[in-house]
């Protein structure tokens, strides 16, 4: 699973060997401010939508770019069983590549209450 920190100003997902074959990237690393809001979601496969680039074996895992054709840009590293992060951003501050980005983490509560109070913090 992908992995998030927010150090400073600076929110850091770092992806796993699958995922980054599937993503294309090894890392996404945008600033605090580029993120309208986070929250936690019960069930992040549900939110990946649209014609996608990646893998998506229906109910278990989607991981990839998500929203090719037209909605949001979704960069998505998801699988079943597990609480994710959804982060809708400000696709001009995050780099110009994505409208939201959901994940599939174990500590996704504590990385959602970590970013809320950086934006906060921000404000």
């Amino acid at each position: 699973m992908a992995t998030v920190t927010v150090v400073g100003k600076l929110v850091d997902i770092r992806f796993t060997g699958w995922e980054r074959f599937w993503t294309g990237r090894e890392r996404l690393t945008m600033p605090v401010a580029a993120v309208r809001h986070g929250s936690l979601v019960a069930d992040p496969l549900r939110l990946a939508r649209g014609a996608r680039r990646g893998i998506a074996v229906s109910g278990v895992v989607k991981i990839g770019v998500w929203g090719l054709f037209g909605g949001p840009r979704q960069l998505v590293a998801a699988r079943r069983g597990g609480p994710g992060l959804h982060l809708v951003l400000d696709r001009a501050l995050a780099g110009g590549e994505f409208d939201e980005v959901v994940l599939s983490s174990p500590a996704a509560s504590g990385i959602a209450d970590t970013i809320g109070r950086a934006m906060a913090a921000r404000r």
